[in-house]
This record gives C-alpha cells, sequence and structure tokens, in this order.
C-alpha cells in the first residue's frame, strides 16, 4: 500500500528543493563572475601546440614632452602590431597625480627607481628609461609570457638581442649594468672633447714649467700629481652635484630643453672665442686672476720650501684652480649629467660611468705631466693652441644642443654618437678653412681700398 503524504511533508520537500535550486544557481553565478570567459578561438595553457595565447599587458607610466617616452611609445605600438594579445596602459604622470601615485606603488612593489620615466613594466620586471637594448628585452620579456619566438621584423634582420647591455665587474662592487654601449660611447666621446680644456691645460703647464726650474724629478711627479689629483676630484664632486640636480628635476619636460640651450649658448661662446678672441663675452679664466695663480704657483718652485707644504700648497692651490676653472667646462657635465639621468641609471652605473668620464677626462693631461716628468721638460700652451680647442668644444656643444632639441635618441646609440662628434669635428674644420680665407682677403682689400 502506498504512502500517503501528508500535505505538510510535501511543502516541507517543496521549500528544501526550492532552496537548492537557488543556492546552485548563486554558486553558479559566483564562477560566471569569478572565470572570464575565454575568447573564441583561445586554447587552454598546455594546448596542443604548447603556446600560451593569454593576454600580455604592458604597462608604461610616461611624461608629456619626455622624448624617450615618445621613443618608449612609438616601440610599444610597431610592437602590438607585430605580436598578437599585447594591450599597452600608458599612463601620463607628469600632470596626474593618481597616475604618479599609482607609479610610485608599482615600483615600490617590484624595487625599481620611480623618479624617472618611462617606466615600464611587464610581470614582475620593469625598465626605466628607453634605450635600443632595452626594447629588445621588453620584446623578449613580452614574447616569453606570449609562449613564442622573436619574430623578425620588417626586412629579414633578426630582433635585436638584449645582450648588447653592456655589464663591468667592478671590484668591491660586483657586475654593473652600463645599460649598453651607447652610454659608453657618449660617455668616452664627451670626456674626450671636455678633457681638451685650454683653461686646465694652461695651469697644468705653467706650474710644471716653474716646478722644473728645480731640477727635482721627485719634486715634479709629487706636485703635479697633486695637482691633478685634486683638480680632478674637485670636477667630480661638481659633477656628481650637477648629476643629483638632473636627476631630481630631470622630470620635467622643459629641462631637457633648457639644456640644449644651455649647450648652444655655451657652445657659441666658445667659438666665438675662436673667432675673436678678447671680446664680448668669454668662457676663459678672468685676466685679473691669472697675476695671482702665477705668484701661488711660483710659490712652490721654490726648492726652500720643503716637500711636505708644498704639496699642502699644490693641493689648495688645485682646488681653488678647479673651481675658478668651471665656467670653461661646466656645460660638458651638464650635458652628460642630463643623458645619463635621462636613462634612469643606477647608482652604481653611475658611478662606473663617472669614473670612466674622469680618467679619460684626464688622459690629455697625464700625457703632460708623464711627459714632463720624463722629459724634463714642457711646451707652454699657447693662445692659438687654446682657441683651436675651444672652437672644438664648442662647436661639439652646439651639435649636441641642437641633436638634443631634433633627435635625442641619436645620442643612445654608439653609431649615433660618434656621427654627432664626427659632424662637430668637419664643422669645425670649415670653421677654420673660412676664418683662413677671410683673413686672407681682408688685407687684400685693405691694400685695394689705399
Amino acid at each position: 500500500m502506498p504512502a500517503v503524504t501528508s500535505p505538510a511533508t510535501a511543502s516541507r520537500r517543496q521549500r528544501i528543493l526550492a532552496a537548492a535550486a537557488a543556492l546552485l544557481g548563486l554558486l553558479a553565478l559566483v564562477v560566471l563572475v569569478a572565470v572570464p570567459a575565454r575568447p573564441a578561438g583561445a586554447q587552454e595553457d598546455g594546448g596542443r601546440d604548447g603556446v600560451d595565447r593569454s593576454e600580455v599587458v604592458v604597462e608604461v607610466f610616461w611624461g608629456d614632452g619626455c622624448p624617450h617616452c615618445e621613443a618608449l611609445l612609438q616601440f610599444l605600438d610597431e610592437l602590438t602590431g607585430r605580436v598578437d594579445g599585447v594591450t599597452v596602459v600608458a599612463r601620463e604622470v607628469w600632470y596626474d597625480r593618481a597616475a604618479q601615485q599609482l607609479m610610485g606603488e608599482r615600483a615600490r612593489a617590484i624595487g625599481v627607481r620611480s623618479d624617472a620615466v618611462p617606466l615600464t613594466i611587464v610581470g614582475d620586471q620593469a625598465w626605466v628609461g628607453y634605450s635600443g637594448p632595452i626594447g629588445a628585452q621588453i620584446e623578449a620579456a613580452v614574447l616569453r609570457q606570449r609562449g613564442g619566438a622573436a619574430p623578425a621584423p620588417s626586412g629579414g634582420d633578426a630582433v635585436p638581442d638584449a645582450g648588447e647591455a653592456t655589464v663591468i665587474d667592478v671590484p668591491l662592487v660586483g657586475e654593473v649594468d652600463v645599460q649598453g654601449r651607447s652610454l659608453l660611447v657618449a660617455t668616452a666621446l664627451i670626456a674626450v672633447v671636455d678633457g681638451l680644456n685650454p683653461c686646465s691645460l694652461w695651469v697644468l703647464t705653467m706650474l710644471l714649467a716653474l716646478v722644473l726650474h728645480t731640477g727635482s724629478r721627485r719634486r715634479v711627479a709629487a706636485i703635479g700629481g697633486t695637482f691633478l689629483f685634486v683638480t680632478t676630484l674637485v670636477y667630480g664632486l661638481f659633477i656628481v652635484g650637477v648629476y643629483g640636480a638632473m636627476s631630481l628635476v630631470g622630470s620635467l619636460g622643459w629641462i631637457r630643453a633648457l639644456v640644449a640651450v644651455f649647450a648652444i649658448c655655451f657652445g657659441l661662446v666658445n667659438v666665438k672665442d675662436y673667432l675673436w678672441f678678447g671680446a664680448g663675452p668669454s668662457l676663459t679664466i678672468a685676466d685679473e686672476r691669472k697675476p695671482r695663480l702665477y705668484r701661488r704657483a711660483r710659490s712652490l718652485a721654490g726648492a726652500d720650501l720643503a716637500l711636505p707644504a708644498a704639496l699642502v700648497a699644490a693641493a689648495v692651490m688645485a682646488a681653488g684652480v678647479a673651481l675658478v676653472e668651471l665656467p670653461c667646462t661646466a656645460g660638458f657635465p651638464v650635458v652628460w649629467s642630463d643623458l645619463v639621468a635621462n636613462t634612469g641609471a643606477s647608482g652604481a652605473t653611475f658611478g662606473v660611468l663617472l669614473a670612466v668620464y674622469l680618467v679619460v677626462y684626464l688622459l690629455d693631461e697625464l700625457v703632460v705631466f708623464g711627459a714632463a716628468v720624463v722629459t724634463m721638460r714642457v711646451t707652454k700652451l699657447q693662445e692659438r693652441h687654446g682657441r683651436a680647442l675651444k672652437l672644438v668644444g664648442g662647436m661639439v656643444m652646439i651639435v649636441i644642443g641642437f641633436t638634443i632639441v631634433t633627435a635625442p635618441q641619436v645620442l643612445e646609440e654608439p653609431v649615433g654618437s660618434l656621427v654627432v662628434f664626427l659632424v662637430a669635428a668637419g664643422l669645425s674644420a670649415l670653421v677654420v678653412l673660412v676664418d683662413r680665407v677671410v683673413r686672407r682677403r681682408l688685407p687684400a682689400r685693405s691694400e685695394s681700398g689705399r
């Protein structure tokens, strides 16, 4: 005989079934919301071809007016056209406070600096600045997340290898990435021209010439070496200060334009010194300071002055001379510091590059100093030599200034840096040629006018 279900029991069962159905529906809704739908045609990870088709997000924090940022965004635009499944999320941070805060949070989470742009983040990797090698590293990271191989760009050339970055093993520091050969090349070239400083060469040759009269090679080596060491130390501290300032304000878009204007003006004054030496403004040691420098140098030449006392006096004189010489050469540290700061170089990288800069900067003075110690003779710097050095240095600054304004990325490539300096050398030769032709014709016109 079938069991008879009471109306109360049936009603209870219906309520239980309704509650279970509602719970299952709610669970299904949670699953649908938590697990996003896969695009049509997408495969699961580890599919038949072993390729991960998930989308890769590239975060970029950039500044409006930053040339490196513009170059990076153009590169990423080309990258998204060549590689499918790549999304670029770009946030402007110079005028957007919320984006600035987010950039700081993201940078701290990954452990990179947040005081320079552009900052690019792919997964748990980040890059500060932009250059050819950095672009290659970003593309390699994107392709690793996509699970594919690097595609060949148009023309069939291979994708640039991220291994172009140069790593130097520094004693007591370890391996330091100097962010590609471009910074090394640009540093060496700028330092070479900066070292051809007629102000410092004039003081050094004048000092050596006076000390040579003592006839003591040991005294010449000690006093000359002390002078070079102290002047280089003071100059290095000056560059550190300039770099610190550039690192703080370099994120402002107008700073680079100001640096370019400064470089061009600095260069024009030096070119003027070649054409009309002594007329108008000049970036040289003032004539009223030279007698005092000469007296100090002469006091070191006295054989009756004990060597320790002479070394102390030489160090004091060198510190003063280094400060007096700054107007002659300050333009190069400003341009170089701006270049390094805009790449987002780390403290260790800056330290290595500064050491390279100072060594190269000293080369010509070391040659003069070494020759004086060996031969006990020195040739004083003549005015025509100083004018020629100022012409070359000034023309380099002018070309660099225009390059910063028109194509700053050129200075970030080794070949580009070399081309800039070759152009400056060619223009210097052209100025010398034109100046000689004009000076030869002027006397002839004066004679014909009589």
